[in-house]
């Protein structure tokens, strides 16, 4: 396969953002808004436009993948879920059985609104629940208890036959014991795939200005939060949901399939306020972006027939760099031979043989794989790997 043609080995999907959400989390970084009044005939007239320009420009690609992200998704009607997924199939071809993700926060489900997203195509929802403790959701400033997620839960198994949801861990106060005994319980709860997220502090939120300023003593070092990943693994592995992505565990076969595009460095479009894509065109891959604020991309869609910021083309190095970034974090890894397709070189054979050495990475057959050892420091990894 051509470096022109590599997406083909990732695949296609699509990604929209709903921007909007009832009240900012604390340790949230994405591009999401606190809005009300919020005119849906207008956003879906911009993401039917948006979605419609693009399938013009990338003609006859097959897409395999839609996800809903946000944001709260699930402050959508499930009328404009319809209108946005029945625009998505009218512009692209699409696979028999596509994955059509919605995500929700487990305070905005009502069982007649889920059954709404089914009936409009949604077949798997993603669940924002957080925690397990009552204490902890105050904590994260999440808007709903322990008994709602449970329930939300509850109503999504019956409505989808696919359901998966988040969880943070490494929090203030949390030791191994407590972690064990949540994760014990949302691993009971799980039909076949979790999401496992340390707590990181990221710069701009809430968060950030808190530890700033002394706060956040009780969160755990170094060492407790690597103790909290072996934890989570072995419990995770020994339920029969192994890590297949750093954060991303699941019984073999119930993988996110949208996901997995990301990261085995496919083609996907992204639609919405904030929304980045990578797309393959006329020989080069380009990162595409749109305007972060809600109104200033509304308006553009609006006045200028398009909502993206000028593209990037992205230089053979700097794609073959995000192939390798985005690969290792998979418990696949990725083919060597496809690396030196897009950068033009191979990978260091010294640099590998250093790293086999210290067991964080190991070769089979061509394809390069991070060891659990080389996931757990996968920025050294990285490091070592890319040049300089």
């Amino acid at each position: 396969m051509t470096a022109v043609e590599d997406w083909r080995a990732g695949g296609f999907g699509l990604y929209l953002h709903w921007p909007f959400c009832t009240a900012k989390c604390p340790y949230c970084d994405f591009n999401s808004h606190v809005g009300d009044q919020i005119d849906e005939r207008r956003w879906a007239r911009a993401y039917r436009s948006e979605i419609a320009r693009m399938g013009d420009e990338l003609g006859p690609r097959v897409l395999e993948t839609i996800y809903l992200g946000g944001g709260t998704p699930s402050l959508m009607t499930p009328e404009l879920v319809a209108r946005v997924i029945e625009a998505v199939q009218a512009a692209f071809p699409m696979v028999n059985d596509p994955e059509i993700t919605l995500e929700a926060n487990p305070g905005s489900v009502e069982a007649g609104r889920f059954r709404g997203y089914r009936d409009a195509g949604v077949n798997r929802v993603s669940l924002g629940v957080q925690a397990l403790d009552d204490n902890a959701l105050r904590r994260l400033g999440r808007m709903h208890s322990a008994a709602e997620a449970r329930r939300a839960l509850e109503i999504a198994h019956r409505t989808f036959d696919r359901v998966t949801f988040d969880l943070i861990y490494a929090r203030e106060g949390q030791n191994a014991a407590a972690w064990r005994a949540e994760l014990e319980a949302a691993l009971a709860l799980s039909d076949g795939h979790l999401s496992l997220y340390q707590l990181t502090i990221e710069p701009g939120t809430a968060f950030a200005r808190r530890h700033a300023a002394g706060g956040l003593r009780g969160l755990p070092d170094d060492d407790a939060a690597a103790g909290l990943f072996e934890l989570t693994q072995e419990l995770c592995e020994g339920a029969g949901l192994p890590a297949y992505e750093v954060s991303n565990h699941a019984r073999p076969g119930n993988e996110s399939r949208h996901n997995r595009i990301y990261w085995h460095y496919g083609d996907y479009v992204g639609i919405g306020p904030g929304a980045h894509g990578r797309l393959s065109l006329g020989g080069r891959r380009w990162a595409t972006e749109t305007p972060t604020r809600p109104e200033a991309w509304l308006r553009q869609v609006e006045l200028e027939g398009q909502g993206e910021a000028p593209r990037t083309a992205l230089a053979p190095t700097d794609a073959a760099a995000e192939f390798l970034m985005m690969g290792l974090r998979t418990r696949e890894g990725i083919h060597l031979g496809r690396f030196a397709a897009l950068a033009g070189e191979a990978l260091d054979e010294a640099r590998i043989v250093e790293l086999e050495a210290l067991g964080t990475v190991v070769r089979s057959d061509e394809v390069l794989y991070t060891t659990a050892s080389g996931r757990r420091v996968l920025n050294s990894v990285l490091a070592a790997l890319l040049p300089t």
